[in-house]
């Protein structure tokens, strides 16, 4: 029996290892404008749900002794989508409004030639994050000449 599957799956939820809790409430609630839809726990067994409505997103776990690194085997980043450049464009004023570090100055575009793009940040504790559309990019620079530019941020 193959054990490929006939059922096409989609992400659930994402689920993110945090140093500081509260702070990462905040940081994804500005940025994405996430609910908190439950919290529990203590110390490194605290949590939060996060996401729109009954629509889970993101889970939280304080278990993260130590932020992000980009060189270790896992997640590379996430990447997020809204419809159009002015999604992107107001997204950037609320990753900028909370004071993280953009890995691009603005908007990029995917790579040379695409109309698609974005912007790419870093989240409180070093974790790559992408907020991008599919159209109405074209224009803004490429940063990586040699490949996408989400793979080299």
């Amino acid at each position: 029996m193959s054990p490929a599957t006939t059922v096409q799956m989609s992400p659930g939820h994402i689920g993110l290892n945090v140093t500081d809790i509260d702070r990462s409430i905040a940081f994804y609630r500005e940025v994405f404008g996430f609910e908190l839809s439950g919290r529990g726990g203590e110390g490194i067994k605290a949590y939060a749900l996060l996401g729109y409505g009954d629509q889970l997103v993101v889970t939280l776990w304080q278990q993260a002794a130590k932020d992000f690194g980009p060189d270790t085997a896992g997640l590379h980043h996430l990447a997020f989508a809204v419809e159009s450049l002015e999604d992107v464009k107001a997204a950037e004023e609320r990753v900028r409004g909370t004071g993280a570090e953009l890995a691009y100055d603005g908007i990029a575009v995917d790579m040379e030639g695409a109309d698609s793009g974005g912007i790419f940040f870093f989240d409180p504790d070093g974790a790559r994050l992408e907020i991008r559309t599919g159209r109405g990019v074209a224009g803004h620079p490429a940063p990586t000449a040699d490949g996408p530019t989400c793979g080299f941020f």
